[in-house]
């Protein structure tokens, strides 16, 4: 039995999303309390520099509670190279809670 089909990504024009299936890559993070890094897998879309990730079950994880307020740095394994940002989460009023990911501007090629 072939499995059902993705539900095509919603998209305005001139985006580029990137839907990742969980597991595929990964987020680091610095806790704000703890100060130790972690790594968790995420699914996300990407548009140009900005990465939104959708928290599946928040009310299980503690992790996505390091981005409230005013946010925190965040370190993004995309496209197999590594990527920093400013990640702020927000809860919706039903509990669902997204975290919107501004990316830095990667490094300047080096030319020698």
């Amino acid at each position: 039995m072939t499995p059902p089909a993705s539900p095509p990504s919603a998209a305005s024009p001139g985006t580029r999303p990137t839907p990742r299936a969980a597991g595929d890559r990964s987020s680091s993070a610095a806790g704000r309390r703890s100060g130790r890094t972690f790594s968790t897998p995420v699914a996300y879309q990407r548009a140009a520099d900005v990465v939104t990730i959708a928290v599946a079950m928040p009310e299980r994880k503690l992790w996505w509670r390091n981005f409230t307020g005013e946010g925190w740095p965040i370190s993004l394994d995309l496209d197999g190279s590594g990527r920093t940002g400013h990640a702020v989460a927000d809860v919706d009023g039903k509990g669902r809670v997204t975290i919107s990911v501004r990316l830095d501007h990667p490094p300047a090629a080096s030319s020698r």
